[in-house]
């Protein structure tokens, strides 16, 4: 397991700027949390380094692409090796619609969260993708209604 870094409380005030606008520039993070641009931007660059931020993103509205329908799919599959778990995360890769996979405890084995265009496009990723691949025992799916919360991780 990696070793956990300690963050004071100018590391997490950098850290919440950025989670807020990843697109700040270094003045602006420095002004918010109170730092000369100089140590500030050596924070970001040991952040960066210790893979405490593992890189930068763009949020993008899924209804502008078309996409606007997600889905929370369970699944569980017949074998639980570590090849046949192997070979199922390759497939996942391969599918565009997937956004997250998490191997989870409890009555199944992973949870997905696909975006798609509408109920045609999921079931057509379900006939022609996901239950084709091998060992695909289960799923149960259900559309997201509303977004209730979605954040960044708590500092």
């Amino acid at each position: 397991m990696d070793q956990q870094i300690k963050l004071d409380k100018f590391d997490r005030a950098i850290l919440r700027a950025l989670q807020r606008n990843a697109r700040a520039s270094l003045q602006e993070v420095s002004e918010e949390v109170g730092l000369t641009t100089s140590p500030c931007w050596t924070r970001i660059k040991r952040l960066e380094e210790s893979g405490v931020i593992e890189g930068y993103t763009v949020k993008v509205n899924a209804e502008k692409i078309g996409r606007p329908e997600q889905l929370i799919v369970q699944l569980t599959l017949n074998k639980h090796t570590d090849a046949a778990m192997a070979e199922f995360a390759r497939h996942l890769e391969a599918i565009p619609e997937v956004i997250d996979a998490y191997l989870v405890s409890g009555d199944y084995d992973y949870v997905l969260r696909l975006s798609v265009r509408d109920t045609r496009d999921y079931e057509r990723l379900l006939r022609e993708k996901l239950y084709k691949i091998p060992g695909v025992r289960h799923s149960k799916s259900s559309f997201v209604l509303r977004c209730l919360k979605a954040s960044s991780l708590p500092l």
